[in-house]
């Protein structure tokens, strides 16, 4: 298994500094998450080719590398105009990706839940688009389905993911969704069997509990989604039965920490998921 660190809470640390700051933490792998100055969230890709290779050379001197590189793009959305733009952005990030010398992607279906079937007809078209570039690229695409995305239930995920029939596309569990998912953790893990590539590790509360009201939202009837990205052990997923599920279907790709709760103390919690998930896969 190959555990990487999402940076997304130390964004603020600059680009060429951050693969010294992920080694000194513990890490050997990051997933590449938006920022501003190299892949922003929704926007086309601001880093350029001497950006790439400055960054690559930072990698090799730190003994770093990409796991996998993660934009989001709103891809699936209804506006068409909007999309087309999506579509632009993939394939500049794929370059990108392919530049850093990665050859793996993950990232969201996105779309809207309320407009569900229009979403995901939005989705096919950017696939068709897109997964020639991917098969030619030789770049795996890793799919989750997120909170307000248009699709959002895990065993739905798969059948998609597994409907697009190409060996290069397959699912992230992540693990502070659960809930979202349908709460069904491990029946989701067994159910991808070996579609299951990557992972997100963070913990969060059941927002289902107390008959609907863990958290209170108002105005009522509020179609928001809340979950949580904390350290492991501070919210309700399983993690025993977690661990044992990706032992019994013998998984060995990608686990990313992806907490992003406690910027105050990025750096300790870091180091603690990275102690915990070592725990875990000794036992």
């Amino acid at each position: 298994m190959k555990i990487a660190l999402d940076p997304y809470m130390l964004r603020r640390t600059p680009l060429l500094e951050l693969p010294r700051v992920v080694a000194g933490l513990g890490y050997q792998h990051i997933e590449l998450s938006p920022r501003d100055d190299f892949l922003p969230f929704f926007l086309h890709p601001r880093v350029d080719k001497a950006g790439v290779a400055a960054f690559r050379k930072e990698l090799a001197a730190a003994e770093v590398s990409v796991a996998s590189v993660l934009p989001l793009y709103r891809w699936s959305g209804p506006d068409e105009d909007e999309r087309q733009a999506a579509v632009r952005y993939w394939k500049r990030a794929i370059e990108i990706t392919v530049d850093l010398g990665v050859n793996v992607m993950n990232s969201e279906f996105n779309g809207r839940p309320d407009r569900a079937a229009e979403s995901e007809a939005q989705f096919w078209r950017s696939m068709e688009e897109l997964l020639p570039i991917f098969e030619r690229e030789g770049v795996r695409l890793v799919l989750e389905p997120h909170p307000d995305d248009f699709i959002e239930d895990g065993i739905e995920a798969v059948n998609l993911i597994r409907g697009i029939n190409s060996e290069l596309v397959s699912f992230l569990y992540c693990c502070p969704h659960t809930f979202h998912q349908g709460g069904n953790l491990a029946e989701i893990i067994r159910n991808a069997g070996p579609l299951l590539t990557q992972l997100h590790i963070a913990d969060s509360f059941d927002f289902r509990a107390s008959s609907g009201l863990r958290y209170i939202v108002n105005p009522p009837g509020s179609t928001a989604r809340i979950h949580q990205h904390l350290d492991i052990g501070q919210g309700e997923v399983d993690w025993d039965l977690f661990f044992q599920t990706l032992g019994e279907v013998g998984f060995d790709g990608i686990a990313t920490v992806c907490v992003f709760a406690w910027e105050e103390r990025a750096e300790d919690s870091a180091r603690y998921n990275l102690d915990r998930i070592n725990k875990y896969l000794a036992s």
